[in-house]
């Protein structure tokens, strides 16, 4: 697995990395992450569509899910030590 290219965001880590045929979009926030898994086949323009891929409105419910992972990792804690 080798990272390929970095995307500057004022939220996130993104890191785009390449391994066994496949773009792994991996997104950092804290201790959070998400990770999509792309196949090369699947993309016309190699890495530049993975540029694409990450437009506005989906780094948006990317956002949205890092607030929902942060409140079920708070739930799930305060049900463990409370």
């Amino acid at each position: 697995m080798r990272i390929i290219a970095e995307l500057p965001h004022p939220d996130f880590k993104i890191s785009i990395l390449s391994m066994n045929n496949k773009f792994i979009v991996k997104i950092e926030q804290g201790a959070l992450e998400q990770s999509y898994k792309i196949p090369e086949m699947d993309l016309t323009d190699g890495v530049n569509s993975v540029f694409e891929l990450l437009d506005e409105e989906f780094l948006k419910k990317v956002s949205t899910r890092f607030i929902d992972m942060r409140n079920d990792y708070k739930d799930a804690y305060f049900r463990y030590n409370y």
